[in-house]
């Protein structure tokens, strides 16, 4: 899933930036409304977090620059919570604000409950990546065009590294990402066993694979891109 920040105080950028990179977000970090507007002409997001007062403008001009073309989710980041402001954002279409300063637990909350409602109501969330498509609501893996039958454990851990693309995952956040999505805990040697097992179903050669690869020392990774549809 990949964040537009757009935001001209340094060191909240630099902490944010580094809590949604833990969460496994990629992030296009950017502090000024005309280089936004670059950006959002080149490059696809998932969700924009926009700051309202910037050096060359403020949030709301990007909001009604993204509403112009996308439907992509928007939460201002901002210092002012009086009710007309907060009123003209959401009037713009943004989907949410959370005012300064505030915790980033909370933010993280926020940006996953919209990203669950975006794709409840699109009713579709299809990753792809190389010959791989996975259909997450319908629990269908195809490879070049071919359905291959996924375990639920299986089903669960190609998601979290699809929702993980090009990002090193340890054990332990596989494990514990398996438990928040209602995995089974099983023991540290039964992970590799079902990576392997993976590995055969989606590698075009299991012992050389190019989707799942392993970090010596760090943990696996998910090493294609994925796009969202």
């Amino acid at each position: 899933m990949r964040i537009l920040l757009l935001e001209d105080d340094a060191s909240l950028a630099l902490g944010l930036e580094f809590s949604l990179k833990e969460e496994g977000y990629e992030v296009r970090h950017v502090t000024l409304v005309e280089t936004c507007k670059q950006v959002l002409d080149q490059e696809d997001f998932d969700l924009a977090l926009l700051d309202v007062t910037l050096p060359d403008g403020n949030g709301y001009d990007i909001c009604k620059y993204i509403r112009e073309k996308s439907d992509m989710p928007i939460i201002f980041l901002t210092a002012v919570d009086d009710e007309v402001n907060v009123v003209l954002g959401l009037d713009l279409g943004a989907d949410d604000y959370i005012t300064k300063p505030f915790r980033v637990r909370e933010l993280l909350s926020r940006i996953r409950a919209i990203l669950r409602r975006k794709v409840k109501r699109e009713g579709g969330n299809l990753l792809i990546s190389g010959n791989i498509t996975f259909d997450v609501n319908r629990a269908i893996l195809k490879k070049s065009g071919h359905e291959i039958m996924l375990t639920a454990q299986e089903y669960r851990l190609l998601l979290i590294f699809m929702n993980h693309p090009e990002t090193v995952l340890s054990r332990d956040e596989i494990f514990n990402k398996l438990v928040e999505e209602g995995g089974e805990f099983f023991e540290d040697n039964t992970l590799s066993v079902y990576i392997k097992r993976l590995r055969e179903k989606i590698e075009q050669d299991a012992a050389q694979p190019e989707y799942i690869i392993t970090q010596r020392g760090l943990g696996y990774k998910w090493n294609r891109r994925v796009a969202r549809e």
